[in-house]
């Protein structure tokens, strides 16, 4: 990890419902952004899909590993990395954090095993 987000910067992204992403492409312009859901485990950022894994703005995260995401009051650039294949433990703690922000009906999609091994975590680029 290059760096980390400050305590404010994350608060920001965990007070937005959803965040825009924009992913890079390989001559660094960026592609169209997309609305997802956003949430943190402390000041780390975390983002999943529970479908289209290969295509879309998940396929093109996970090849590019280079993006653009935006909330109100922030916009950064940031290095992802795909955290899916980690620890039960922060599996646990991201599920907690989509329950919690989004609720057991609308979140359940978002814990399953599929989306869990879906799992990016964005690191702000930083100079």
């Amino acid at each position: 990890m290059t760096s980390s987000w400050s305590t404010d910067e994350a608060a920001h992204i965990a007070a937005a419902d959803e965040l825009q992403i924009a992913v890079r492409r390989a001559d660094g312009t960026l592609r169209r952004w997309v609305t997802i859901w956003v949430v943190c485990v402390g000041t780390e950022v975390y983002v999943r899909t529970w479908y289209r894994r290969d295509t879309g703005w998940f396929g093109h995260a996970t090849r590019s590993l280079k993006g653009r995401i935006e909330v109100p009051g922030l916009e950064a650039d940031v290095t992802i990395e795909d955290v899916g294949s980690r620890p039960a433990e922060l599996r646990a703690d991201v599920d907690a954090a989509y329950r919690a922000k989004y609720g057991s009906t609308s979140g359940d999609r978002m814990v399953g095993d599929d989306a869990a091994d879906a799992t990016l975590r964005l690191v702000p680029d930083r100079p």
